[in-house]
């Protein structure tokens, strides 16, 4: 998301432009305003001896644009809400020992939700023929240095463009609304307990540890691999403090650290096939990533696997049993789970493009309109919990308090014995249920919606790893086969990948196939029968592995580990099953906890396809 562009405001007809050329607020003193029902609380003051010139910046403009931003003849605005992020990041990347760039940055942004109208038909939740209309607002940077006056300068021009364009767009829905035979009847904007939660700012330190130094030392441990045609490890340090205040009477202040580091190593195989793994280690603060040391094992392990693939003989097409171990699993079920899980109504929309692109892309929710319906085998709960932060002694990185809509974060039973009870929601209501509960996530101001944060997928007959792979050799004995095939690790190419060419084939592999459940794993296992032996085999592509799937999983194990990932907030695949796929760069702390999982029947397509010439000379010795 580029937030040093402003939207800028869509154009009016030719009788009202003129009034629109001058902001709004200071020419309403005469105005005969149209009053629409809408919130009815109190905007809450500062903090008394709170210092933050931030947050008596945005009381200050929220309090005189609540008041006076109204246009002649005009609809007031019956809601007003003011986000600012204060991000401070540091990124370090080395590659070989050698460092390729350190970066320190601050910067702040700021976006303005005006909607006109109330909550049950407002100005929001609008796709035109031209485009989203009121559903990102205005958004742009402000400045770094916490000044007051600069701040209110900022916020009382995007107020202005925020207001005519939800006058724009809501005029506009409303035309569109009464050419359609069955106007939708779920409101636009749930009504939601106004929560005041002002915590103290948590800064930035970069000095406890020798970074840069430490990004070379693991970096270096890919030397031993030659074959290796280029790698990068990158450090992600990162503090934000969020604002959120509102005309409903909401005030929020909240601070907290991720750090990461993710790693891509590159190659091809003799036969021209281009070859990844890679490494995403997640934490709540700098201070808990692993030392230098603990990384370069890690990496070291990632080369050998690497190393190994490019020896590896490629998979045959197969169709048969298939065990996920817990790691995968958690992959996996990021995947396939999240865009069934929300229960948000997509946007009226008059391009039929937009619903075309959201199928394209697996976005499509299987679980809408199900409620009490049997999703899941019997054994199975579900359950997305943002407010425990831990599991057996691990911190999770997708904990939090309050949402980005300003609602406390709730644990929500999605799937009880196998039963689809409830979803994911934000303050859009969508046809099964009208209300939050706590789930609009979003990170850089992006738009919130319904997402995953702590995903618990529990069984109450879980089975050892042991017992789970005789049963997994057991069905493909009976199946008449002489091998199955286990994966150990899924594939995640926004890290893994070495190039943006290479990323660009990736992920128009996956948005091709996302409807049909095209999977990708990394680190698949051909295992013989007889004796259980296992082969390293590459080229692997899962199709027809889809949510449905997970109806009839043939064994569940016992071993729940947690997968840490970043949920993508890319436009054009958040919400789909490439959304799975994001980095510590801008996507959404997420974690599922699962166990291993078997499926009786998945199937794999081998490689196809011309190979790509590989280099003329050989690499260059690194010691």
């Amino acid at each position: 998301m580029n937030f040093n562009r402003l939207i800028k405001a869509p154009l009016w007809m030719a009788f009202i432009i003129s009034v629109f050329c001058a902001p709004v607020i200071g020419f309403a003193a005469n105005a005969a305003p149209v009053r629409q029902a809408g919130a009815a609380g109190q905007i809450a003051p500062v903090p008394a001896g709170d210092t933050d010139k931030t947050l008596a910046a945005l009381h200050d403009e929220l309090e005189r644009s609540k008041n006076r931003l109204v246009l002649p003849g005009q609809q007031h605005s019956y809601f007003i809400e003011y986000r600012l992020l204060d991000l401070d990041e540091r990124v370090i990347s080395a590659e070989f020992g050698a460092l390729l760039s350190s970066s320190t940055t601050r910067n702040r942004f700021m976006s303005v939700n005006v909607r006109v109208g109330n909550y049950k038909l407002d100005s929001s939740n609008f796709l035109s023929s031209d485009g989203f209309r009121g559903f990102l607002a205005s958004t742009g940077t402000v400045g770094i240095d916490r000044d007051y006056d600069s701040l209110r300068q900022d916020l009382w021009l995007a107020t202005d463009q925020a207001y005519k364009e939800a006058l724009d767009s809501f005029s506009n829905k409303q035309a569109a609304l009464r050419a359609l035979a069955s106007a939708p009847t779920v409101d636009d904007f749930s009504q939601e307990p106004a929560v005041v939660m002002v915590e103290p700012r948590v800064e930035p330190d970069w000095i406890s540890r020798n970074w840069e130094s430490e990004a070379r030392t693991a970096s270096a441990v890919l030397k031993n691999y030659p074959e290796l045609y280029n790698s990068r490890v990158t450090y992600h340090l990162i503090y934000a403090t969020s604002y959120l205040v509102t005309t409903e009477g909401a005030q929020i202040r909240t601070s907290r650290s991720l750090a990461a580091i993710e790693a891509s190593l590159g190659t091809q195989a003799d036969d021209g096939m281009p070859l990844h793994n890679f490494l995403a280690v997640y934490v709540n603060r700098p201070a808990q990533l692993p030392a230098a040391e603990a990384v370069r094992q890690q990496l070291d392990s990632k080369g050998k696997e690497l190393a190994a693939l490019r020896m590896a003989p490629t998979v045959r097409d197969y169709d048969g049993p298939m065990l996920f171990e817990a790691r995968a699993a958690g992959s996996l079920l990021a995947q396939v789970l999240a865009p069934s899980v929300s229960g948000a109504r997509p946007p009226v929309s008059m391009n039929t493009r937009f619903e075309q692109m959201m199928q394209a892309l697996g976005g499509r929710s299987e679980w809408m309109g199900r409620i009490g319906q049997r999703v899941l085998p019997l054994t199975v709960d579900l359950t997305d919990d943002p407010t425990v932060q831990q599991f057996e002694g691990h911190d999770l990185i997708a904990s939090y308090q309050i949402d980005q809509d300003g609602v406390r974060g709730q644990k929500v039973a999605l799937v009880q014995n196998g039963l689809l009870k409830e979803l994911l929601m934000s303050r859009r209501p969508g046809p099964d249920l009208d209300r939050s509960n706590g789930h609009g996530r979003s990170t850089f101001l992006a738009m919130p919606r319904p997402m995953l944060s702590n995903l618990f997928f529990n069984a109450s007959s879980g089975e050892s790893a042991a017992d789970l792979r005789r049963k997994f050799l057991e069905a493909c004995k009976q199946n008449g086969q002489q091998f199955g095939l286990l994966v150990r690790e899924m594939d995640n190419p926004v890290i893994a990948s070495s190039s943006q060419e290479e990323l660009s084939d990736s992920l128009a592999t996956l948005a091709s196939g996302a409807p049909n459940g095209d999977r990708t794993p990394l680190l698949v296992y051909r295992v013989n029968v007889s004796d259980g032996r296992e082969e390293l085999v590459r080229g692997a592509l899962i199709s027809q592995l889809t949510v449905r799937n997970l109806r009839a999983l043939l064994g569940i194990g016992n071993d729940s580990t947690v997968f840490y990932y970043a949920q993508s907030q890319d436009a054009e695949t958040a919400g789909t099953a490439l959304g799975a796929f994001g980095s510590a760069n801008g996507g959404v702390p997420s974690d599922v906890i699962a166990p291993s999982l078997l499926f009786e029947e998945v199937e794999v397509r081998g490689p196809h396809g011309e190979p790509r010439r590989t280099p003329l000379v050989p690499p260059p010795p690194l010691q």
